[in-house]
């Protein structure tokens, strides 16, 4: 594959990773009442502390990896949130049989998703990006 074939599917899917991260935290920082209560809904302790850190990875790691610019500790940062998520909100060896198809699914994407960002976070951000353009200089 060519080197700008390379990157440009790197940037785009910079671009679909982000696509999920910065709709996420703005809706919780848009309703963070109701992103609070639902941390409490499954008995975590702390739930204001915990909805303000997962805006905070989910917007600043999210604008991070857009960007290009501490790509690979974002990426990181945002693949182990995205597990510990996916473990504590998609509980799916613990619900009804009703409810274990859906949160098994969701699970299973979450785990998809943390699996492209550790990709990211090995390979980097690529050409079309601030570190790029910052290692040029």
């Amino acid at each position: 594959m060519s080197p700008i074939a390379s990157n440009s599917l790197n940037f785009i899917g910079r671009v679909g990773l982000v696509a999920l991260f910065l709709p996420a935290g703005w809706s919780k920082l848009t309703g963070f009442g109701a992103t609070v209560g639902y941390i409490e809904s499954v008995g975590l302790p702390l739930a204001t502390l915990a909805a303000l850190i997962a805006i905070f990875i989910e917007v600043v790691g999210g604008i991070a990896i857009l960007v290009g610019y501490f790509t690979r500790v974002s990426a990181l940062g945002l693949a182990l949130f995205t597990l510990v998520a996916s473990v504590l909100f998609h509980p799916y060896w613990a619900v009804a049989a009703d409810q274990a198809f859906v949160q098994q699914l969701l699970f299973m994407k979450n785990i998809a998703i943390v699996g492209g960002l550790l990709l990211l976070a090995a390979h980097g951000p690529g050409r079309f990006s601030l570190e790029a353009a910052r290692n040029k200089a």
